[in-house]
């Protein structure tokens, strides 16, 4: 019974509508990523990051001018997110080498 539990859960978490928005992104990025990787970015971001955090950090696989214009941006909510961001950024690169 416990087997067919955890395989139902991987089935669902592998599924397109239960992918969430960063794992998404990643998939589809004109970069070359393994999909297992953005697994594990996805689940990262689910720890660190907020849904709005996360709905803003997808938008920059399709456009790093965004993600700059972030970073430099004089807007408190933007520098907080930034922070946020950085933080998940270097947990995702130590979980999911």
């Amino acid at each position: 019974m416990k087997h067919i539990l955890t395989a139902t859960i991987i089935a669902l978490l592998a599924s397109p509508v239960a992918a969430g928005k960063i794992e998404r992104a990643c998939k589809s990025s004109e970069r070359r990523v393994a999909a297992s990787l953005c697994v594990c970015i996805q689940r990262v971001a689910d720890n660190q990051l907020t849904r709005t955090d996360q709905h803003l950090a997808a938008k920059f696989f399709k456009d790093p001018d965004l993600a700059q214009e972030t970073r430099q941006s004089d807007d408190k909510h933007k520098e907080k997110f930034w922070l946020r961001y950085k933080a998940f950024g270097a947990m995702a690169d130590k979980t999911c080498r």
